[in-house]
């Protein structure tokens, strides 16, 4: 049985989306991240990084999103492109979006919701970047139904797990902008495995204030 180690935020629900698409049992494990316990020696021994998400396949361990997509869709051959060049390109657009989009997104919550002063230059570099990492997203998206052409692939899996987040930095606009990304992200979250995966987070009990000790779970290096 698979372990899910789990937190409703964009990289888990990347994974949670592939285990779903895929119909495998697993335990879903809550690491309530505004209690610190992604800290905990218990789970720093199943990610060394303390993140979530994690996954304990068949006594494999697994950190990172896109680690856990690669395994499980390589494994269960599903959701790879099956050509050569279709390949290519999924593992192009994947690390773009593992190198790129996910870490500037993330930055760019942090600073315009997090961070304990206004700082306006950070705010205007990330927000920029996420906006030119989606504008790529769009212009490729505008002649290709996928991020790897024709096939729906774990690539586009990691875009939806940001993409349905999107209004958290661009507000109630939200992927307005970008209308081939905003396209493949709702046709993703029609798919039932994306409203199984979304459900995943009525099944936890977990903090939702961020006070003093949600700040310090959160961004220990703060202290």
């Amino acid at each position: 049985m698979i372990k899910f180690y789990f937190h409703p935020t964009p990289n888990p629900m990347k994974a949670a989306l592939l285990l779903e698409e895929l119909q495998l049992p697993f335990d879903l494990i809550a690491v309530d991240t505004m209690k610190g316990e992604q800290h905990a020696a218990a789970f720093l021994e199943i990610n060394p990084n303390g993140k979530v998400p994690a996954l304990i396949d068949d006594r494999i361990r697994l950190f990172d999103s896109h680690a856990i997509l690669l395994h499980l869709a390589e494994k269960h051959g599903k959701f790879t492109a099956k050509t050569p060049k279709g390949r290519a390109e999924m593992l192009s657009w994947l690390m773009f979006i593992a190198t790129g989009l996910s870490p500037f997104s993330g930055q760019a919550a942090h600073f315009l919701h997090y961070a304990p002063e206004v700082l306006p230059y950070a705010r205007n570099r990330y927000l920029k970047e996420v906006m030119r990492h989606y504008r790529v997203l769009d212009n490729h998206l505008a002649s290709s139904p996928y991020l790897a052409g024709e096939e729906y692939t774990i690539a586009d899996m990691a875009l939806w797990g940001w993409g349905i987040s999107a209004g958290y930095i661009f507000g109630e606009k939200g992927l307005a902008d970008y209308p081939n990304v905003k396209r493949l992200v709702e046709e993703i979250s029609a798919r039932p495995a994306a409203t199984r995966a979304h459900a995943l987070k009525g099944r936890l009990v977990l903090k939702t204030e961020l006070d003093e000790e949600a700040r310090r779970a959160l961004f220990p290096q703060n202290d």
